[in-house]
């Protein structure tokens, strides 16, 4: 059995041994030192998570934070127009509401014209006043549901941007619209490049 392994053992140790010559005759690698940034800045690990909560505190004040002042105005115009549209509709909902209550208890609603002959005429019917109740409460419950998701939206981006503004971005990546000119057919035609530098 020693005589079937002395074989192995010995091209073991030969090859072992000729790998630390190969390495020793090597040079080891230079590593040029490039010039040190001076505006080098070191990572807030904390800066999204910060950015995150003065979002939620008051929408746009993330973004502030993140000094993507351009932005506050897009935050409040969807929230303002979310919540705009909610209370349009939740107008409307009360105003078709009370005229079905007055219908039901025999008053007379917004809804019911009264001639000069005294002749009642009734521009809406009762299941017509209930489904426009139905129509404007549902309207009203997805225009809060979407200014919700706006809020949680706005917070999401405010932590994002953050992370991402920590980020050394190189020239080297460019994302730019494309046309070309097909003079065959004499029309043109549109794309997105991306361009990656070496």
């Amino acid at each position: 059995m020693v005589r079937k392994l002395l074989p192995f053992i010995t091209g073991l140790f030969l090859t072992l041994t000729i790998q630390a010559q190969i390495s020793e005759e090597q040079e080891a690698p230079t590593v040029k030192a490039e010039a040190i940034d001076e505006t080098f800045q070191e990572y807030d690990a904390l800066k999204p998570s910060r950015a995150a909560f003065y979002a939620a505190v008051l929408p746009g004040l993330g973004q502030a934070y993140n000094g993507d002042y351009w932005k506050i105005p897009l935050v409040y115009g969807a929230i303002g127009t979310g919540v705009g549209i909610a209370i349009y509709n939740h107008d409307l909902f009360q105003t078709y509401r009370t005229a079905y209550k007055d219908r039901i208890a025999g008053r007379i609603d917004e809804f019911t014209e009264i001639d000069e002959e005294g002749n009642i005429n009734q521009i809406f019917t009762e299941d017509q006043l209930i489904r426009a109740q139905d129509f404007y409460r549902r309207n009203k419950e997805l225009s809060i549901l979407i200014t919700a998701g706006i809020y949680v939206l706005q917070i999401l981006e405010a932590n994002v941007d953050a992370h991402l503004s920590q980020y050394d971005i190189e020239d080297r990546l460019s994302f730019a619209p494309y046309i070309q000119r097909d003079d065959l057919n004499i029309s043109n035609n549109f794309g997105m490049r991306i361009t990656y530098s070496f």
